[in-house]
């Protein structure tokens, strides 16, 4: 039977320009799409020319509990308001003992979207906030 070294990711630690706004449980979104723009050649009826035009980053969600750093994010997004600069950002995949085992540097990061907890008392269940921001790409080397 194979070895399975595969690394488990179950916490993601969160950087903006070099300070920390705390640990999320969940982060949805990593990604990027290259945009392709077809031209067909006179004379070749037998293929299309697939031509790579530029990178769509999709928006990355980040969820976690409500808790005492959650402040920090709003305190971040109260100042991203007023002035609206891109800044850098560092996601970090955490194994189960709190090492790194991924890691992620982003360019251009400006907040898109906070949502805060839902308040019903006919249905308890865990305050948690979202935090949704838009970025213009990776950074070379990862950190």
């Amino acid at each position: 039977m194979a070895n399975d070294d595969s690394p488990v990711g179950v916490a993601f630690s969160v950087e903006l320009d070099k300070t920390s706004i705390g640990m999320f449980n969940s982060c949805e979104g990593l990604g990027l799409e290259v945009v392709l723009e077809q031209r067909e050649e006179g004379g070749n009826n037998m293929m299309v020319w697939q031509l790579p035009t530029r990178m769509k980053y999709s928006n990355i969600k980040l969820t976690r509990p409500v808790g005492p750093d959650s402040q920090k994010l709003t305190t971040w997004i109260t100042n991203a308001l007023h002035s609206v600069q891109p800044i850098t950002a560092v996601i970090s995949a955490l194994s189960a003992d709190g090492k790194p085992v991924a890691k992620w540097s982003l360019n251009g990061v400006v907040p898109v979207r906070w949502t805060g907890p839902s308040l019903n008392l006919d249905s308890p269940k865990v305050f948690t906030e979202t935090l949704e921001i838009a970025h213009h790409g990776f950074l070379q080397g990862g950190a």
